[in-house]
């Protein structure tokens, strides 16, 4: 898929994942430009590419268009909520606090070798978000992350016996740690 059909493709799951079904009113003569104004509002997005990209969506079996009376009605597959929740796990990070609270949070994970795939993609994705390995399944962030870190033990399927998030007030020796934290 085309690098710009696939932005159009994740802004359009992305928005339908967040708002569930989206129905839109087709009586009105001037249907399309108000469609695009509204579920686009305002990013720059030609009409024949979005038309392009439902299709591709429909095609694809990731979304529903169902017309009813004068209504039209969009909304996710299964398989959509799966592709936009990948979209979502792809743009997650931990936003950084002002001022640190002085609490480690320490990750610690186990993913059986039989899942290597997984281990070695949800390893990756801490790092992208700026974790820090401590040692080889065991990782450090100084900013509340439960929230995020649930999404990926989601996202990945993980049991609460395969990850497990602390929050420590000390950790010996931590200067090099808040160094490269830069706290």
């Amino acid at each position: 898929m085309p690098r710009d059909k696939n932005k159009t493709t994740r802004l359009i799951l992305r928005k339908l994942f967040i708002g569930g079904a989206v129905i839109i009113s087709a009586s009105s003569p001037y249907f399309w430009i108000k469609f695009y104004q509204n579920f686009f509002s305002g990013k720059p997005i030609l009409k024949r590419k979005a038309r392009d990209t439902f299709y591709y969506l429909r095609k694809k079996g990731l979304i529903i268009i169902e017309k009813q009376g004068k209504d039209i009605r969009m909304y996710l597959t299964k398989k959509g909520e799966v592709e936009a929740g990948r979209y979502q796990i792809d743009d997650l990070y931990v936003k950084k606090q002002k001022k640190w609270d002085k609490k480690w949070r320490v990750i610690i994970f186990d993913i059986p070798e039989n899942h290597r795939i997984k281990r070695d993609l949800f390893r990756s994705k801490l790092k992208e978000m700026g974790f820090l390995q401590f040692q080889k399944s065991v990782w450090v962030y100084p900013y509340p992350c439960e929230k995020e870190i649930n999404l990926l033990r989601d996202f990945f399927g993980l049991k609460n016996r395969n990850l497990i998030v602390l929050t420590v007030e000390k950790i010996e020796a931590d200067e090099k740690l808040r160094n490269i934290f830069e706290i």
